[in-house]
């Protein structure tokens, strides 16, 4: 089986590639990440993943684009719904990407983080399945996460501390400060 599977960054995609290529898929990734702020962020998490690409051979597609004023014109104002925007944005593009490659199938590694939204992914990961005639695989990658923060550390990659968005950043440090 072939899967397009979208990467959030390299350490998330640790886990969800070794178990999809155990499991017999011929994964390629797509980068397309239009929500990570800061620049030198979103820089760093490019970087780890080319480093990725060319040991595990992933043969990427990289939309190498830096969208801060486009995530930001759609979630101004709605700030709580900012994650169903983000998903869908990125889970659009790998829908659409499955479809043109011939893959024959999607998936994303926001699926092995215990921050995200597990249900709501998969809901909009079915949605763009009809949509684009692609299945979209529902794995639950979240049991590997401590192993692929494990292997992205042995591995030397950047290690973010944040989503990605600069709410999720806001967050971060709006929580820290009340400890």
């Amino acid at each position: 089986m072939k899967v397009l599977m979208h990467i959030c960054c390299a350490n998330c995609a640790l886990y969800p590639v070794k178990s999809m290529r155990e499991k017999g898929a011929e994964v390629r990734g797509l980068w397309f990440n239009p929500n990570i702020h800061p620049f030198t962020e979103y820089k760093n998490r490019l970087s780890s993943m080319k480093q990725l690409d060319m040991m595990w051979g992933l043969d990427t597609l990289y939309k190498d684009e830096y969208g801060l004023r486009e995530f930001l014109r759609n979630t101004a104002g709605k700030e709580e719904q900012r994650c169903e925007y983000c998903y869908s944005a990125r889970l659009e593009e790998a829908a659409s990407a499955a479809k043109s490659s011939g893959a024959d199938a999607f998936t994303t590694t926001l699926l092995v983080s215990p921050y995200q939204n597990q249900s709501l992914i998969i809901e909009i990961g079915k949605m763009l399945q009809e949509k684009y005639g692609v299945e979209f695989l529902p794995e639950d990658f979240r049991p590997g996460f401590r192993e692929g923060q494990r292997m992205g550390k042995d591995m030397g990659f950047y290690s973010q501390k944040y989503c990605g968005c600069v709410y999720s950043e806001e967050e971060r440090y709006m929580q820290r400060g009340k400890k």
